[in-house]
Formats: structure tokens, sequence, C-alpha cells
């Protein structure tokens, strides 16, 4: 691909400045990571991507988003390329056609150029080092994979993608700068066999538990940097560390850290939450805690709700109004919390179904706040005998569900 001259430079000058704003940030600590930041040009992988529009909702509350390319506004495009931001390039598995791009309102993104910082962070964390051969799960626009062929060599860097549209771009992206990693359409969840094993596997998409294949492919001593996540929506990254007899252990990173999940680990559609508050029992109970506990815009709420989807995994949460639903497609259990009226913050729950659902979150946050409301860095997750078990010194065993 030849670009205009000035378009390059410019290109060159916003690199070095975005390199020097990451290095103040403590993102670009080494050299030969602030190097590949000066070099693989970003703008060459988001050809098009979407930004929310100033007024960020329609009158329904949805984002409005729009298009952002070269030929709209080549400022904008260029600008937004080299800023430390996570570009959206795909909603619900639908490629967009960015010769003619249109708007579009809410959706779910499914693909996308995650921030620098980020990706930089990722590959600091999971300690990747020259020699290492690496497996990168979710390809996404090419970027990252770019930066890790700088840094290690294409020949160290593997790189899978579950939706073959999105690699293809990348491929185009990664050839035309030269860089020729080992790429496949293939699920994250099984990894990549062909070329195992590996020194270092890093997942820019996220799990309801670690993949058992991602264990087996890593070498003795070798690590996993993965995010763990759930149908709460609740986050939690691990670095683990692969023994000899094929078991792993990590502790949690902190941090407000979140991926798209994994196509094959999203949660499934629920249906009308009225329709299944209309089968609780009539007589509600007063709830121990709200559930702000989970939802409020706090780092301690984003982890809490980790720890409480642990307990009951395949629930999910929505608000409609004040009312607060938690659905449980797997085993029919539901709950409905509403605030009880006397203006004192208090809630009221119903549940019903084999799981009372609000009752094993509400045993979750007294057993933490008995604790002493202990940090994601005190957590420990092992993984062995075909299990998968969250560890604390005062807390009680949780479980992650099956993968």
């Amino acid at each position: 691909m030849t670009m205009p001259v000035d378009l390059e430079t410019d290109a060159a000058r916003l690199r070095g400045a975005m390199a020097k704003d990451l290095a103040a940030r403590g993102f670009l600590d080494d050299p030969a990571w602030r190097s590949a930041v000066e070099t693989v040009p970003r703008h060459r992988f988001v050809p098009g991507f979407y930004l929310p529009a100033d007024d960020e909702n329609d009158r329904q509350g949805l984002t409005r988003w729009q298009p952002v390319t070269a030929a709209l506004d080549h400022g904008r495009w260029l600008a937004a390329a080299y800023s430390d931001a996570t570009l959206i390039t795909q909603f619900d598995g639908d490629e967009p056609d960015w010769e003619n791009p249109v708007e579009r309102y809410g959706g779910a993104p499914t693909s996308s150029s995650t921030l620098p910082s980020l990706v930089l962070r990722m590959w600091a964390d999971a300690d990747v080092r020259e020699g290492h051969t690496v497996l990168e799960i979710g390809t996404g626009t090419g970027y990252s994979t770019a930066l890790a062929c700088e840094r290690l060599g294409s020949g160290g860097v593997t790189s899978i993608e579950v939706d073959p549209h999105r690699l293809e771009r990348a491929a185009s992206a990664l050839h035309a700068c030269g860089y020729t990693p080992t790429l496949a359409v293939a699920d994250g969840l099984y990894g990549y066999w062909p070329e195992a094993r590996f020194d270092r596997i890093v997942a820019a998409c996220s799990f309801r538990a670690v993949p058992p294949a991602l264990v087996a492919q890593t070498r003795p001593g070798g690590k996993i940097l993965l995010t763990l996540s759930g149908w709460l929506y609740g986050y939690a990254r691990v670095l683990l560390t692969v023994a000899g007899d094929g078991t792993a252990e990590g502790r949690l990173l902190g941090g407000t850290v979140s991926f798209m999940s994994a196509r094959t680990h999203a949660a499934p559609a629920f249906g009308n939450p009225a329709h299944w508050a209309a089968g609780l029992p009539g007589r509600p109970r007063v709830a121990r805690h709200g559930p702000e506990r989970v939802t409020a815009a706090t780092e301690e709420a984003f982890y809490l709700r980790f720890l409480v989807q642990s307990a009951v995994p395949d629930a999910q949460l929505t608000a409609v109004g004040d009312v607060v639903h938690l659905v449980d497609v797997v085993s029919g259990s539901a709950a409905t919390l509403t605030p009880d009226g006397d203006g004192d913050g208090g809630w009221r729950v119903r549940e019903g179904g084999p799981i009372g659902l609000w009752e094993s979150v509400e045993r979750v946050l007294d057993v933490y706040d008995s604790a002493g409301r202990p940090g994601a860095e005190t957590f420990t997750l092992c993984v062995h005998d075909g299990g998968q078990h969250l560890r604390h010194p005062r807390l009680p065993c949780l479980s992650l569900p099956s993968p």
C-alpha cells in the first residue's frame, strides 16, 4: 500500500507524540517496546472505525456511532488512529462497508483496535521477551500483532482470529507493512495446536474460565495472560504460570480492564424480564445488600461483579426503571429487587426457582465484608484436576464454571 508523503510524515509525527505520551504515563519503560510503537503505523490497521457522536445518545438512549474514515474526515481519522483510545471496527458481527459507511445506533461491539496503552500493558504483564514464542488470541485489526512482530520478529508470533473477514483485513495490513506472523482462523477456546507449545499466550478477548487447551499448549514455566469474565459482566485479569504436571496457578491482577467475550462464551438472550418476574413468589423479603454494591460505577463494584458471578455463574442482570432483575436461563431461577419506598436506600427482593440468586450474591458479599474487603491481588486462581478455583486465605473457595 502506497501512502502520500504528507500522510506518512504526519503519521510519523503523531506516532512519536503518542509514544512520548505513553512513556510519560509509564507504559513504555522498555526501549524495545517504545521503538515498536514509534515504528508500527497504526493508521494502516484502522482504515475505518466508529466513534460516538458528540450528542452520544438518541431519544431511545442508544449511542449514536459515527463512521470515521480518511475519505470522510482525514484529520479526525488520523488523530483518532494515534490517540490512546479503543476504536470500534465492528458491531454485532457485521462487517461494515467502509467504502460506503453509515451511522448506526446502539449495537454490541464485536471487534476493535484496543487502546495502545492496554496493548502494551498486556505484553508487559505477560513478561514477553526476546526469543519467546507467543500465541495471541484475537488478532482484531492486527495492530497489536504488528507490535509483537516488531518486538520479537514475525517468526515468533502466532495470532488467531475467529472472524475470517477480520483476519483477512488484518493479514493484508500486516503483510503490507512487512510482517509475516503465522495467522489462522480459529476459535481461541481451543488455541492453535499446529504451532504449540508456546512460551506465552495472551488473549485479547475474555473467557468464563481458563480454556484447558491453552494450559496444554503452554510450555512448562510458560505464562498465560487472559481476562476472565461472566454473564454479570464482571472481569478480572489473571497471569498463570503452567507447571510441568499440566496444572497452572497465578494471582489476579488489579485494575478495571474489560474485553469482549469470546463468541462461544457470550451471554445468551433471556427474553422479557417481566415474564420472569411474573412467576416469582408474592411476598418479598428485605435485602441485606442492595444491587448498587455490584452496579455502581466504582472499581470495587467492577471487581465485586466478578466475585459474585462465581457464585451465580449463569445469572444475568438487567434494570428496567428502578427495578433490577436477575435471570438464570440455565436453572430457570430469577430474582427481582425493588426499592422499598422508605427513602432510606433499602431494597426488597423476591426470588424463585431452584437457586436463590440474590441470596447467593448476598452470601458472597457477607463473607467479603467480614474478610475486610480484600483486593483482587490477594486472590489466587488454581487450575488443576479438571477444576478451576479462586482461593483466598480468609474466604471460602469459589469455583469457576466449567470451560
